[in-house]
């Protein structure tokens, strides 16, 4: 078959390979979409401990059952299918409290295992035996179910916030996730959604998207915005999903009185410490949380919801790939210039 072999930072050669065996307990799976991850980026430019090349990478994926091995039921051949990325231990006190997604001993696919940048990937033993094989609503395209995975996370960061009917709710950061997180708190009622990035070329595909206000940081200071929308109150809810220290700040600075804070995405680990204010915590009694992966019924949840056109999943998807073009894409992806990119692959 072919695949995309990540070799070594800056090295990815799409070339044959052995089409993956179907085992007892797996269910091969001949893959229609994969979907660039900004962990996927980072992997190419960068490498990753637990990525150890040549390797397959790519988590996002849709497709179709090619073979289902002995001792699998529930499934059938031809069946349309996604899968949940991380594979959990089952027996840490995480996940007997249902926490899977920060499982002590979690392995992923794309990482662990070989990933769905190729023309077939198989879904080993354990995570099918965990129910992690989602069959995708007839309605939804292999491109669409490719991004469940993004906006599962999403969905797990605001498990946490509680979005409420009239609430105002602000996302820092304009790519594919922050898209994701304005489109999730509409459909949970908030009345004001407000972007902010320090990108207008983001900013731009924001533009698309209905009953959102945009906010370019780098001409209006986003708390004194925020504060001006609000009549001084501030918002209910700010999700931080950019890897700024000081969209971090601005968050806890713009947070109303019993506001929530999501820091849902990631600082630099050589550089993770922000300054806080730690009596706006204490005063306006604001709760702060942080998000990682997600699990199985997130994953279903989101499904649901871009099958039932609760978000307008379509635009999110702004560039389509063949598999021979992954490091065009990538690069694209690196520079900033699309939201959500998915490489279409035909076995």
């Amino acid at each position: 078959m072919k695949a995309a072999v990540f070799m070594e930072p800056g090295k990815m050669e799409v070339k044959e390979v052995d089409k993956p065996v179907c085992k007892d307990g797996e269910i091969l799976v001949k893959v229609g979409a994969c979907a660039i991850c900004g962990t996927d980026v980072r992997i190419y430019f960068n490498g990753q401990k637990n990525v150890v090349p040549p390797h397959i990478i790519g988590h996002e994926i849709a497709g179709t059952i090619e073979e289902i091995g002995k001792g699998v039921s529930g499934y059938s051949i031809g069946g349309r299918v996604t899968t949940v990325t991380s594979v959990c231990c089952g027996k840490c006190k995480f996940c007997e409290k249902g926490y899977y997604n920060i499982c002590v001993d979690s392995r992923a696919i794309g990482y662990f295992w070989p990933g769905g940048f190729a023309e077939y990937v198989s879904i080993p033993k354990d995570a099918v035996s965990q129910n992690s094989v989602i069959k995708i609503p007839d309605n939804v395209s292999f491109e669409e179910a490719s991004i469940v995975e993004p906006l599962s996370c999403c969905i797990n960061g605001q498990d946490y916030l509680d979005i409420q009917e009239g609430d105002f709710v602000v996302v820092f950061g304009c790519g594919p996730i922050g898209i994701m997180h304005a489109e999730l708190a509409k459909a949970q009622g908030a009345a004001s959604v407000v972007i902010a990035d320090i990108s207008e070329d983001k900013l731009q595909f924001g533009r698309g998207f209905k009953d959102i206000i945009l906010l370019n940081v780098k001409e209006e200071d986003p708390v004194d915005k925020v504060m001006k929308l609000t009549g001084g109150e501030g918002a209910d809810v700010v999700i931080v999903a950019a890897g700024s220290k000081k969209a971090q700040v601005q968050a806890m600075n713009m947070a109303a009185k019993k506001a929530r804070v999501s820091f849902f995405a990631g600082l630099p680990k050589d550089d993770p410490i922000i300054e806080l204010d730690s009596n706006l915590l204490h005063y306006r009694e604001i709760s702060v949380f942080g998000a990682f992966a997600s699990y199985e019924a997130q994953y279903r949840k989101a499904l649901n919801i871009v099958s039932a056109g609760k978000i307008e999943s379509g635009k999110i998807i702004t560039h389509t790939f063949p598999l021979d073009k992954i490091v065009e894409a990538i690069k694209l992806v690196k520079a900033g210039k699309t939201l959500k990119v998915v490489i279409k692959i035909e076995a």
